[in-house]
């Protein structure tokens, strides 16, 4: 035990340099402002924590994590590396498993073409990786990326965690009675029930496949349009996943030592965390690695007491409970506020109606009380898209989970109305406890414009039987910003007091180039901008109006006007045949006779 100490100490003092390095380096390249302490310490200010419905509801339920810091040597292996027992341990530490590491990659790729704005590195999904389970407990995952045993984390049972009591029946961690991190990013059931994605394509979304995980991981980083690539954004999102601030220091340490370079090893090579957030023995309880500790192989670290942490027997999700569950809650736990809450009341909502592609101005409110209609306070509330519908939360989540103010209230996140109109609900339910829940009526309304101009103003006018070769260009404005993707129709009319079709004049061609005199289906650009296809004209000459109209009512009359074709000239008249009378063709006259 003194040698396993001493050795701790020794890490400790290596490590903390590494820290303070690596965080100093990312400080300096990424993060002005930022100030590092003489211990390794950043100080992040006012960014340290993450928005309330970030930080009170994190992906991992704030369960314990590995503390280990990356090594001092460069992430890449040296020329040594596997010549002996230290360069295999460097590398083994430094590398990152096979599929581990393209189940990070493909996340990346994925949201990059998803969330562009996102901005998100793989090297951070790494990083959590690495300090969640060791990147899937040194990558001991099949070949589809499902880990060979689940990996999860203690009971959350607030016993020196946070107390979440059941979520998911089991179905995820086998515990009905408590909830468990599950997986190698480590969700919690009641998080990966919205945030979970299927990354590998075989239909499924499972929390102990990384590539599944990895890509519900990129995807929760990203929520509430947060720029990765900017370092406010980038902590509130690391926050966000465990609201510590050792925590994102940490994660921040693996960060930097990844974007410096990395190198794969092969699957269940890597090397295994030692030291994690919780090891300070409580009462009776054990400290254990989340999941299941695999047998000894090449990559482990050296000197490591055996048995020194045991372990909790795994336990397959859905069979019921872990190996040695309490039957029943202790009686000595206080009960918790989701334990008290009777009902959820709307805490005034308003009407919920928004014009497809924009932000709903009103946003929903819940309230959490007691029986007596007392206010409960640090409730987690879940609010829930129900129905057809493509309108979600910021950040495209069709679930957001937000954590009860002082007041009982949680205001969900504001809604984005997607391009599908009509009606449908927001579902407000009470995290870990059956209480009847609260639905929001929210309906889409297609979109409008309030005002129609022709861009340009050149004269439109062509000949009888001719083409017009100016185009007609509008566009639409609602509240005098652009209206983009609203429906237009085109309507060639019989007069301004008439808005029968006029079956003269000027006319569109259909795809089989028939004469067609009004046009449905047409839509504004992004930029609230519409050019018509070409007009022809009969030859029928006179002025005519072609009528716009919008959803909404706004209506646009453009004057047309065809111009008689020109009338050709007569052919002037023909010379006269010249005479060939001899009588009257002096050249044909008869010479003068001389006498006889």
């Amino acid at each position: 035990m003194a040698a396993h100490i001493g050795r701790r100490l020794r890490k400790g003092a290596a490590t903390t340099a590494v820290a303070a390095a690596a965080v100093a380096a990312l400080s300096a390249s990424q993060a002005p402002g930022v100030t590092v302490d003489d211990q390794g310490r950043q100080s992040t200010g006012d960014a340290t924590s993450a928005p309330d419905t970030a930080a009170d509801d994190s992906a991992t339920g704030n369960s314990p994590y590995y503390t280990d810091l990356p090594p001092l040597n460069s992430p890449n292996p040296s020329p040594s590396a596997g010549s002996g027992a230290t360069g295999d341990q460097s590398a083994a530490e430094a590398g990152i498993p096979a599929t581990v590491l393209d189940a990070y990659k493909q996340a990346e790729a994925t949201l990059r073409t998803k969330k562009p704005g996102c901005n998100l590195p793989w090297q951070l999904l790494a990083a959590i990786g690495k300090v969640e389970s060791g990147q899937a407990r040194g990558g001991r995952v099949k070949a589809d990326g499902t880990t060979v045993t689940p990996i999860l984390g203690p009971q959350l049972d607030g016993n020196g965690f946070a107390l979440i009591r059941d979520t998911d029946n089991g179905a995820y961690d086998g515990n009905r009675m408590y909830d468990q991190a599950v997986g190698p990013m480590q969700f919690i059931p009641s998080t990966w029930e919205w945030a979970g994605r299927d990354g590998n394509g075989d239909g499924r979304k499972d929390p102990n496949n990384i590539y599944d995980a990895a890509l519900a991981a990129g995807h929760y980083l990203c929520r509430f349009d947060w720029d990765l690539s900017q370092q406010s954004d980038l902590r509130k999102a690391i926050l966000s996943y465990n609201n510590s601030t050792d925590y994102l220091n940490t994660v921040l340490s693996w960060l930097e030592f990844y974007r410096k370079g990395t190198h794969e090893i092969p699957d269940g090579t890597g090397a295994l965390p030692e030291d994690r957030s919780d090891e300070t023995v409580r009462p009776g309880v054990t400290p254990s690695a989340p999941g299941t500790t695999p047998p000894a192989r090449p990559g482990t670290r050296p000197g490591k007491p055996a048995g020194s942490r045991p372990s909790p027997s795994p336990t397959t999700p859905g069979t019921g409970s872990p190996s040695t569950p309490p039957t029943t809650p202790s009686p000595s736990t206080p009960p918790t506020p989701t334990d008290t809450v009777h009902h959820l009341e709307d805490a005034g909502t308003g009407t919920l109606t928004a014009m497809a592609g924009h932000t709903f101005a009103e946003r929903i409110s819940t309230r959490a009380e007691t029986e007596a209609g007392k206010a409960v306070a640090k409730v987690r509330i879940r609010f829930t898209v129900v129905g057809d519908t493509d309108t979600a939360f910021a950040g495209g989540e069709s679930v957001a989970t937000v954590t009860t103010d002082a007041s009982g209230v949680a205001v969900a996140p504001a809604l984005q109305a997607g391009e599908r109109t009509g009606a449908f609900a927001v579902q407000a339910a009470v995290v870990g406890r059956s209480v009847k829940g609260v639905p929001y009526k929210v309906t889409v309304t297609q979109r409008v414009a309030d005002a129609l101009a022709r861009v340009g103003d050149k004269e439109l006018a062509c000949v009888a039987g001719g083409e017009f070769a100016e185009p007609v260009e509008i566009k639409a404005t609602y509240g005098g910003e652009a209206a983009g993707k609203v429906a237009v129709t085109a309507k060639l009319v019989t007069s301004a007091d008439d808005p029968a079709e006029n079956d003269k004049g000027p006319y569109f061609k259909d795809a089989d180039g028939k004469a067609v005199r009004t046009l449905t289906g047409l839509k504004t650009g992004a930029d609230g901008q519409l050019t018509l296809p070409k007009l022809y004209a009969d030859d029928t000459a006179g002025t005519f109006l072609l009528r716009l109209t919008t959803a909404g009512g706004a209506t646009l009359d453009v004057k047309l006007t065809v111009e008689p074709a020109a009338t050709p000239s007569p052919d002037p008249s023909p010379d006269p045949e010249p005479s060939t009378d001899p009588s009257t063709d002096p050249s044909t006259e008869p010479s003068e006779t001389p006498a006889a």
